[in-house]
């Protein structure tokens, strides 16, 4: 409290203050003139500038020092009432004092600044704790922004602006504009924020004050700047370590933030996958018995006798071949529902995978009518651990695509190569081709190439592809393919690992004539 008032003094007051304090002491000296010794007088003297010095300051106690010798010649030492001295040696006397009361003096306010300034930052430790503790508790960037800003307010009595990032990393003030940035302001909080060294704070000095950017980086990435302007005469070698402490809490604050708001958005991903293949689930289920039977039913009215009309029974086929497209449908969504909840186990085993893809040619025999399918394969494949009724699947869906999306007469084309890690697989049309920009989502559960297509589908064939083949080990994508010819297509390519050594197929002798007949 006695610092905070000696602050509040004008120093005209502070320095009469001083000169009253020594007009006191030698009032009160006066009368033990003829009682104590000249030293014990000097003493007092010299109690009375160390007081001052506590008090007051060091100007202020410097010329008490001054002001001390002077009385103590002119009141104390003989002849009195006069600066002349009866003794040379009391010139020493003068000096030694006054020298002792400038070195005392200087001493006492070095200590008392210590004192403040360890004061000061014990203050600020309490405040920077209380900040943590509260930055700790915040549950949004709002509550960051408000409890930082308050925090430079009191402490700093600056005004602190906030430039955080957006989702394209672009800067912009929160959690609203306010005066806008005079050019060398806007630079530099550019620089800070791009700045590649730990510490790329700065500090400018402006007409308004004293302006001062820390980069909020946190562990990850940097969410942004923090804009404190202080005043003018605030000194920044202090006020700066203090800032940079605030600068690092909020951005702790911001990151974890920032991480439960990943953490939220991914849980509520997980419930609605989840809860959406529980209820394709339950649906297929409920769906595929009625199904099985209006199948039936129409396959049996199909081929029977008796008195149907040719256009009945071309309803009748409609109907079933209706059905049968409902079924499978369904039959993919259950796919998808098992695949998603991981409850399919892979039954691998060695297999060739030409007989995987004449297998699955087999299985398209209706859907590939017009449409012959090429199968080119490269010389000495090896063998490939994988779940065959599962890979027939996938190549189905594949094959069945192509067909869907190519022109009648066109060939669909299946490449196979080996490599150093496995097989390299192909399945190319000669179609459009994928629409532009869907790529990166054509994999997604009931994603379609084309939103408006007339092609039958829910768009989950490729989903249910990718789940496959990443659940043996490999990696699947799309592209669109085109020669010089000006022909293209789309083209759908994955692969299979080849893990642990395949078991060695012996070649089959030649039977020599008359022998096993």
């Amino acid at each position: 409290m006695q610092n905070d008032e000696r602050k509040r003094l004008p120093p005209i007051t502070s320095h009469l203050l001083a000169l009253a304090a020594c007009g006191l002491a030698v009032a009160i000296c006066l009368p033990l003139r003829d009682v104590l010794e000249l030293t014990n007088i000097a003493m007092l003297l010299l109690v009375t500038v160390v007081f001052i010095a506590a008090m007051l300051g060091r100007s202020q106690a410097i010329l008490a020092s001054f002001v001390s010798v002077a009385a103590f010649d002119f009141f104390f030492v003989p002849p009195h009432l006069s600066f002349l001295v009866s003794d040379v040696q009391y010139l020493v006397t003068f000096a030694v004092m006054l020298a002792v009361s400038l070195i005392t003096s200087h001493l006492t306010t070095r200590l008392q600044a210590s004192v403040r300034e360890a004061l000061a930052r014990e203050r600020r430790s309490h405040a920077l704790y209380a900040l943590a503790k509260a930055l700790a508790g915040a549950m949004s960037i709002e509550q960051v922004v408000e409890r930082v800003g308050a925090f430079v307010r009191e402490q700093a009595d600056g005004d602190a602006r906030f430039f955080l990032t957006d989702a394209a990393q672009a800067l912009h003030e929160f959690p609203h504009p306010g005066v806008p940035l005079g050019l060398d302001e806007s630079i530099a909080v550019r620089a800070v924020f791009q700045s590649a060294s730990g510490d790329g704070s700065c500090c400018i000095a402006s007409p308004n004050g004293l302006d001062m950017m820390f980069p909020l980086a946190g562990a990850t990435h940097r969410h942004g700047v923090l804009f404190v302007r202080a005043d003018a005469g605030d000194q920044p070698d202090l006020l700066r370590p203090m800032l940079e402490g605030v600068a690092s809490l909020t951005a702790i604050a911001l990151e974890r933030l920032h991480f439960v708001e990943i953490a939220e958005a991914s849980r509520l991903e997980t419930e609605a996958e989840r809860l959406r293949s529980s209820i394709l689930s339950s649906i297929s289920h409920d769906i595929r018995t009625p199904l099985t039977v209006l199948f039936g039913q129409a396959d049996s009215l199909t081929l029977t006798g008796g008195n149907v009309t040719e256009e009945e029974r071309d309803a009748v086929r409609a109907i079933r071949d209706q059905a049968g497209r409902l079924n499978q449908m369904v039959e993919k969504l259950l796919d998808m529902a098992r695949l998603q909840a991981g409850q399919v186990h892979l039954r691998k085993e060695w297999q060739a995978i030409d007989e995987v893809i004449g297998a699955s040619i087999q299985l398209l025999d209706d859907a590939l009518r017009e449409h012959p399918v090429k199968v080119t394969l490269a010389p000495d494949l090896p063998l490939v651990a994988v779940d065959a009724v599962l890979m027939e699947r996938v190549f189905c869906n594949l094959i069945e695509n192509a067909a869907k999306y190519s022109p009648a007469g066109a060939a669909i084309a299946v490449n196979v190569a080996g490599d150093a890690g496995g097989l390299v697989i192909e399945v190319c049309d000669r179609g459009p081709g994928f629409p532009p920009g869907s790529l990166p989502r054509l994999f997604e559960p009931f994603e379609r190439g084309a939103a408006e297509s007339a092609i039958v589908g829910v768009g989950l064939g490729l989903a249910i592809c990718r789940a496959i083949v990443e659940a043996h080990g490999g990696q699947i994508g799309a592209s669109n393919a085109g020669d010089g010819d000006g022909d293209g297509g789309a083209c759908v390519r994955f692969t299979l690992p080849s893990d642990g050594e395949p078991p060695r197929v012996e070649p089959e002798l030649a039977d020599p004539a008359g022998v096993g007949s």
